[in-house]
Formats: C-alpha cells, structure tokens, sequence
C-alpha cells in the first residue's frame, strides 16, 4: 500500500536526539500519522530530552511532562477532561520508553488497560534506560551488555513478555511495529488512531549508543531483529488473537543479528544457538498459545 503522508512536520529539527536514534524517528512519522489533533503524554524517557521543555520544545503539538510512573494515569486524566469538554475528535497518545513501560509504568499501564481508558499508548523499546547511563531494564535481551550487565545480561532472564502481558487485558488494539517497515507502522497507528479504547503499540527503536552500533546502521539493524524472528511484526486480529503482518521469504541467523552490534560480543556460539531456540519458542507462543513444554532448554553456561 502507498501512503499519502503528510509533509506537514510536528517533530522540528534542532531536537536532541543522537543521530540514528530509533525513538525520534519513529515519533517523526508517529505524530504524521495522528496529525495535529494530538496531545503526547510523555513521562521520563529519552524523548523527554530529544523534544526539550518550554520555550524551546522541538514538537508543535501540545505534550505534558509527567512523572516516570503516571503516563497511562495522567493520559487517562487527559482524556476524560477532553470527554467533560466534548472534544472526541483530539487523539490522545503517551509516549514512553521501555522503563517506564515494562518496569516502572507497569501498574498504570495495567490499570488503564483494565478501565479501557480510551487512549494510544506507545512503548518505543531501545531496551535498557538509555538517557540515564545505558543500565539494564526488563526489556534487555538475554546476552545483551549494559552499563549494569557487563558481561551481558544472565541468559537465565528472558526479557519481560510485554505482548502477553497486555494481551491479557483484552485491549481493543495491541500490535508490534517498527518505522524499519514503513508502511506496516503507518498501517498499524493508522489503525490505532481511528479505534477507541485502550490501544497499545510496541515500537523496537534501535539505539546507536546502547546497541554498539554504528548510527548509519540503525535501521539496517532493525530490520534485521524483524528478519530474525527477534522481533515478530504482529497485530491483534477480532478474535483477540495474534497474527503476523509480515513474513519473511526466509529467516535469517539470529547470529547475524548479534553479531552486528557490540553489545552481544560475549555470546559463545553455543548461548546463540540457545537464544535462536528461544526466540522460536516464544514466537510459537505468540501465534499458537503453545509455549515451553514440561522440559525446556538448559541454560548454556
């Protein structure tokens, strides 16, 4: 599908993002999406310091600094106030990273979801707190080095299934996308934007910094996270289950995944070959209901 986007700009340039940085590419083209009837809810993330505050805020859209915890809270206040105005048509979306998603926003998160609080949440996942050092989150992969894992995080904690966990909420929408695939992320928040209820989106945004990565290399990397199987393009269907909306011709190796980034350098082959089995379970979990069995995999050493 070709997509008539806009050429209107709601993320200028002078923000602070890295170059390559996976969030702001990603909110550029997020903020296209929903147009200029949108107000982001954003808690502490690197996005708080990518867009900036008053007077110098990078964004043309009006966006509320919250606390880490608050983002579905505060977006669930930001909507019923907009209700009490009678103003439906305006799209309320909280922006947050895996931090303040996976761990520290957890119990907001599930709360709104419950309520069925009518917003867009959006979890761009670089996977670990970025912005405060590069420590290790919930979301760090399995292998992956951190400031606070510097061996790599123990194979023996699987990053958190965020996906199921929501999935469990019966939201009205809940998908995984990245702008590596363009027209698939488009599709999808065009898709989130035009339902009502709790709507949750789960972006993978590379990290130059965090991943070891050259930043011309971001999305090339992405893409490969999707080609792998790492990272499953996924959207819930009207029978509340999951469904791939991209498969590839062939899979690549997870180890050419792991191997374009510095961050998974202390993987022996036999850890890999683990990983590349896990990732494989999971994702028939995903699909069919069906994961570990009575007898999983032992850990590698």
């Amino acid at each position: 599908m070709l997509w008539n986007v806009t050429t209107a700009e709601y993320l200028h340039s002078g923000h602070m993002a890295c170059p390559g940085c996976g969030a702001s590419l990603s909110l550029r083209h997020a903020l296209k999406m929903l147009g200029e009837q949108t107000i982001v809810v954003l808690p502490a993330c690197c996005t708080s310091i990518i867009v900036g505050g008053q007077p110098t805020t990078a964004v043309s859209v009006p966006l509320l600094h919250v606390p880490f915890a608050t983002a579905a809270a505060c977006a669930s206040g930001v909507r019923r106030a907009l209700l009490a105005q009678g103003r439906q048509e305006v799209t309320v979306m909280a922006w947050a990273g895996d931090g303040g998603t996976f761990d520290i926003g957890l119990q907001a998160i599930s709360g709104a979801a419950e309520r069925q609080e009518d917003f867009l949440y959006v979890c761009y996942d670089n996977e670990a707190y970025m912005n405060t050092g590069i420590q290790r989150s919930s979301a760090t992969p399995p292998g992956a080095w951190t400031t606070t894992t510097p061996a790599g995080k123990e194979l023996e904690y699987e990053k958190k299934d965020i996906i199921s966990i929501i999935k469990a909420h019966r939201q009205s929408y809940l998908a995984t996308a990245t702008i590596a695939y363009p027209e698939d992320f488009m599709a999808k928040f065009e898709k989130a934007r035009k339902l009502s209820g709790f709507r949750f989106l789960h972006l993978l945004a590379a990290c130059p910094a965090g991943w070891k990565l050259d930043s011309s290399a971001s999305l090339e990397v992405t893409r490969l996270a999707v080609e792998t199987g790492i990272f499953p393009l996924l959207e819930q269907n009207e029978d509340n289950e999951l469904q791939l909306t991209y498969v590839p011709e062939s899979y690549e190796p997870l180890a050419s995944y792991f191997h374009a980034q510095g961050r998974y350098k202390n993987l022996s082959d036999e850890q890999i070959s683990f990983l590349q089995g896990e990732v494989q379970r999971r994702n028939k979990k995903f699909l069919t209901g069906k994961g570990r069995g009575a007898n999983p995999s032992p850990l590698p050493a």
